[in-house]
């Protein structure tokens, strides 16, 4: 599974749920741009040094940019980026998750559920 960069937000502010369903699975994957993101937002050193701790103590697979990833989150944004409002950062998240062929888990659905080839797991807080 891939988390969306709105679930470990959610296990930073102390949700159980959103741990118990991070540290609950087997296979945790985050795509570079969420890990970017969540360094991008901390508030200082140590905040950075939490987020590396999360993502090594928990085996975290940070899945990398490639090519076909770059190449579909173009294709979403042409399809999706004004009639839905798709941003670019959102189109990478998905796009990472497809070319994986992974479930993508994220509390906001609006950004994602016109995407017909992602398969959205909701996180509800």
């Amino acid at each position: 599974m891939i988390f969306n960069t709105d679930i470990l937000v959610w296990i930073q502010r102390g949700n159980p749920k959103a741990s118990d369903i991070f540290s609950g699975q087997d296979n945790r994957n985050l795509s570079i741009l969420s890990y970017m993101e969540l360094i991008q937002c901390a508030k200082d050193k140590n905040q950075v040094k939490t987020i590396g701790k999360l993502v090594r103590d928990y085996s975290v697979n940070v899945l990398p940019l490639t090519e076909n990833i770059g190449h579909r989150a173009l294709i979403y944004i042409e399809e999706y980026g004004i009639s839905s409002g798709l941003r670019a950062g959102d189109a990478i998240i998905a796009s990472t998750a497809v070319e994986n062929n992974l479930p993508l888990l994220s509390g906001n659905s609006k950004h994602f559920r016109f995407i017909k080839e992602l398969d959205l797991r909701i996180f509800r807080p």
